[in-house]
Formats: C-alpha cells, sequence, structure tokens
C-alpha cells in the first residue's frame, strides 16, 4: 500500500528528527567531522528544535506508512518565481518504493499553486542517494556552492534547478 502524504503534526516530532538525523549522517558520512555532524544535529534535528519548526511550517509533508513515518520534506520560497527544497530524507527501510517520489510531487504542486516556475535544491556532493534522484526527476546540474562550516570545514554542495 502507498504511503499517505500529509502534513506533518507536533507528536511526528520525534520521528521527523530522527529520520533528518540518521539520513544527515548518512549524506555526509566521511565528508566531515564527527565533531561537525554532532553541532549539526544537536542544533536542527534536536526533537525541540523539530517540533517548533513544524510548528512554523518549515516541514512541509511526512509520508506515513502504516503507523510509521517514512520521510519528511520541506521547503518554500527562495526568489519571486523559484522555491526551494530545505530538507528530504526518506527512512532508509522505505527508500526505493516510492515515497521520496510522492513527497517531491506534493511539495511541487504547492509550489506550483502558489506560482513558482522552478524549484532548487543543494545536495551533498557525492551523495549517491540525492543526485540520481534529482537528476532522474528533470533537475538538471547549476553548479557547486562552497562554504566554510562552524568547525572549519569545507563543504560542497552540488545545486540542481528544475523548471516546474
Amino acid at each position: 500500500m502507498p504511503p499517505i502524504i500529509r502534513r506533518p503534526k507536533p507528536e511526528d516530532a520525534s520521528d521527523v528528527a530522527r529520520i533528518c538525523r540518521l539520513g544527515w549522517q548518512q549524506t555526509v558520512e566521511g565528508r566531515l567531522s564527527k565533531s561537525h555532524q554532532q553541532q549539526t544535529i544537536d542544533f536542527w534535528y534536536a526533537e525541540g528544535k523539530v517540533s517548533q519548526d513544524i510548528a512554523r511550517g518549515h516541514y512541509s509533508y511526512v509520508a506515513v506508512a502504516g503507523d510509521r513515518i517514512a520521510g519528511v520534506i520541506g521547503g518554500g520560497k527562495a526568489a519571486a518565481t523559484s522555491a526551494e527544497i530545505h530538507v528530504f530524507y526518506v527512512d532508509e527501510a522505505y527508500r526505493y518504493q516510492g515515497v521520496g517520489s510522492r513527497l517531491l510531487e506534493s511539495l511541487t504542486r504547492d509550489h506550483r499553486r502558489k506560482g513558482f516556475n522552478e524549484q532548487w535544491v543543494s545536495v551533498q556532493e557525492g551523495n549517491m542517494h540525492g543526485q540520481p534522484f534529482y537528476e532522474s526527476r528533470g533537475f538538471e546540474y547549476a553548479g557547486r556552492k562552497v562554504r566554510e562550516t562552524g568547525t572549519g570545514e569545507i563543504q560542497i554542495s552540488s545545486r540542481y534547478r528544475r523548471t516546474i
């Protein structure tokens, strides 16, 4: 049975935080130090912060499979006619089952309704789950984003965009 896609609720915060923590760690494993990983997790993916961000609408949709949160996506306005996907993770147990596609479709419908005509996303360089996923859905490579982390490390992301 396909997952149900719905808006996140406050009681989803624990599962959303868990999925984001694990997904982000898998994305940067071997690329960024354990100390930077822990700082990021402690700030962005602490349950209390996730709960606040759900209330603020920063997480747009969750996928529910049975009684479990299987994935999460969030995004919003980047510019007058552009939207950005800020967060997007699928629980490892539900990858390659259409969960990510359904989440992206739901967020894309929202973006179109709001008048956006393009979507942007940053994907950690070397992310072998994210890059092929976006490319197979019409996103095109648009450059690199290089930034220094709070721990002085260099984090490199690939920027992707598509017309919607």
